[in-house]
């Protein structure tokens, strides 16, 4: 559990080191760092409560070159987050890795010609607490997410974004034997004989072409009120193309002065592969996902 909070700050913190902005060479790189807590603590408490401990680091760079007709944008968004209640074990409430690479050459005002790559995973174990807390269901590279290809983006000022992408590679990867020959994410399942024995391993990747569009928006509500969003669509021109994967996330920044913010974030997913099941095992179908935190904190801009 300490290891854990450690990680955390780690995280958070190690990238102050080299944290500036630099513009030389036709460079201009911009980062943000947010470490965010929330406590409570009851001491004979009549009318009852649990001790609660929660953390979690964040971390973001877009760093853009832009020369002539041609730019290379890119942006990471780290995140790693815990809470204890009581005297339970720590919990996991954010996870994520996520990298957007776009090289562009500008066809016409606001048009761009592109090449976009994107990753995402997560860095540690994830368990589905309500099931089962011993048994993890994700982990780092289980599930990654790896899509590549070429398209057209329409950026008409500083706020809005929208890149289309009509033949673009999708490779789901799950590098873990136990959740791949469950054929979790989307995979293919391990080929058992009649008595439950794995007779053929399940492959570990599978591949995806298809259309995806990508959009963000950033936009100032209010004086330190800041509203940033992502919409990205895929459709899998191999498999059930009418079933369109999403994934929506909103991201809300209150400002209350040059150091201290509230975070609010949100996600939206929906995985027409992506299988769940009852509490007895049984297959359910796939299911709209959800989570929101938000936090106070420490946010530093560089």
């Amino acid at each position: 559990m300490k290891k854990n909070f450690l990680f955390v700050l780690i995280l958070s913190s190690g990238f102050l080191l080299q944290a500036q902005e630099d513009t030389i060479k036709n460079w201009q790189v911009k980062q943000n760092i947010s470490i965010n807590f929330a406590q409570s603590y009851f001491s004979n408490w009549s009318a009852g409560g649990e001790n609660t401990l929660a953390t979690s680091g964040k971390y973001t760079l877009t760093a853009d070159y832009i020369k002539g007709k041609h730019k290379w944008a890119n942006w990471v968004s780290l995140a790693l987050g815990y809470s204890i209640i009581g005297e339970n074990k720590a919990m996991k409430t954010d996870d994520k890795i996520e990298f957007i690479s776009t090289y562009g050459y500008k066809l016409a005002k606001s048009w761009y010609a592109t090449m976009v790559l994107t990753y995402k995973s997560q860095f540690a174990k994830g368990y589905d607490y309500k099931v089962d807390s011993t048994i993890y269901v994700s982990k780092f590279m289980a599930p990654a997410t790896i899509d590549i290809g070429p398209g057209f983006e329409y950026t008409p000022d500083e706020h809005f974004l929208m890149n289309i992408s009509p033949a673009s590679m999708r490779w789901i990867i799950v590098n873990d034997e136990r959740l791949a020959d469950a054929g979790a994410f989307g995979l293919d399942p391990a080929e058992l004989d009649t008595n439950g024995v794995v007779i053929q391993h399940a492959k570990k990747v599978k591949t995806m072409f298809g259309a995806k569009m990508l959009m963000t928006y950033k936009y100032e509500l209010f004086k330190n009120v800041n509203l940033g969003t992502k919409l990205e669509l895929y459709s899998d021109y191999l498999d059930n193309p009418q079933n369109i994967d999403v994934n929506w996330q909103v991201g809300l920044l209150l400002k209350v002065n040059s150091w201290l913010n509230v975070n609010i974030t949100s996600e939206l997913k929906y995985d027409d592969d992506v299988i769940f099941h009852d509490n007895n095992g049984i297959p359910i179908g796939p299911r709209a996902q959800f989570n929101e935190n938000m936090m106070l904190g420490i946010g530093i801009n560089f």
